[in-house]
């Protein structure tokens, strides 16, 4: 690709110098710059610029007459001044690639901190995460997890901010604050929650005094070292799936807690939910994007029925099964951003030390 305008040079000065004179192909040369300012630097551009105006004199040298000299000025002319705006158009670009550079970087750097690379493994418990941005040059959005080993137990985090855009990753990156601060400290996951809904309410109440303006529907679970059973608040959120001895389970609430920040319009307590979690089983928690890929029909991705016919004995080939299934119903594309955490209990009963996972 970046030696397509030399091609194009080759290209042009063979037509020319083999057809008539009056036809005058040595025109098109000057397609040649402004082709370059698309991937050239400015230096490289100009160079190239003055390399055509050379092959066009002499190509009127070698073929042209006497009395095409106000055509050849013409030409010469036009090639120097679209050298002039491509090497002007190759300055522009650049500063733009600088720029969308350090953006991407500050994007990087945001999601470490946001998203921050899952361990391998908490207490009993083997974990893994995926995350898939809608936009392919995306780096974060509103959607968030994060598992932590507390003094209750392994507790996780998954919730997705309804909004878009920077407003949603500041109001998930105070959900997830919150979230890291308090998981020591609540004795109980409805405590948990309900010290969420605080921070988010206050979070919204400094930006713009509405205590309403967005929510994030969250799903925490409370994983214990000590007992086979995995303790599940869902606030709103879409139902987790287990999986058990080959057969999957959606796993709803048996009542409804709100969304976070709006407990007190809505005024209900959040519920507490348990559900046995022996070795071997796996729990599949994730955002409505997984459910809302559409394939060509505008069909949504059917979970539960793909989730039966996976066949993985661990977190991460679960996740890279899913992601397969995904990329191929959606061809693709996806319509929403995409975080998916799965965990499995294993027959440790004595855990051990936590390992960093990958980015």
């Amino acid at each position: 690709m970046l030696l397509a305008p030399l091609a194009l040079i080759a290209v042009v000065t063979v037509v020319a110098v083999l057809t008539p004179s009056p036809l005058y192909f040595s025109r098109f040369l000057v397609i040649a710059p402004a082709l370059a300012a698309s991937m050239w630097p400015v230096i490289e551009t100009v160079a190239l610029g003055l390399l055509v105006l050379a092959i066009d004199v002499l190509i009127a040298v070698t073929i042209g007459t006497p009395g095409e000299m106000h055509t050849q000025l013409f030409t010469s002319a036009m090639i120097a001044g679209v050298t002039a705006a491509a090497a002007y158009a190759s300055h522009v670009r650049q500063q733009r690639e600088e720029h969308l550079a350090q953006v991407r970087s500050v994007a990087e750097t945001t999601q470490k901190i946001l998203l921050r690379p899952m361990p391998h493994r908490l207490g009993r418990f083997d974990i893994d995460a995926l995350y898939l941005a809608a936009a392919t040059q995306a780096r974060v959005g509103g959607d968030f997890y994060e598992a932590l080993e507390t003094p209750y137990g392994v507790r996780l985090i998954i919730g997705d901010v309804r909004g878009k855009g920077l407003p949603a990753v500041g109001a998930a990156s105070a959900i997830l604050g919150s979230f890291r601060e308090a998981a020591y400290d609540e004795p109980d996951l409805a405590r948990l929650a309900r010290r969420l809904d605080v921070s988010m309410s206050r979070y919204e109440s400094l930006l713009s005094g509405d205590n309403v303006e967005s929510f994030a529907t969250v799903l925490l679970a409370q994983f214990l070292d000590d007992r086979p059973v995995v303790e599940i608040v869902n606030c709103g959120h879409p139902s987790p799936l287990l999986l058990r001895a080959g057969a999957v389970r959606e796993v709803t609430p048996t009542a409804p807690s709100p969304p976070i920040n709006m407990g007190a319009l809505l005024g209900q307590d959040y519920q507490i939910d348990l559900l046995p979690f022996a070795a071997g089983d796996q729990l599949l928690l994730y955002t409505d994007g997984v459910i809302e890929t559409r394939d060509h029909t505008g069909a949504f991705f059917p979970l539960t029925q793909h989730a039966g016919q996976w066949d993985a004995d661990s977190p991460s080939r679960l996740l890279e099964q899913l992601h397969t299934d995904l990329v191929h119903y959606g061809h693709g594309r996806l319509d929403d951003d995409i975080a998916v955490v799965a965990v499995r209990a294993t027959d440790d009963r004595l855990g051990g030390p936590s390992s960093p996972g990958r980015p």
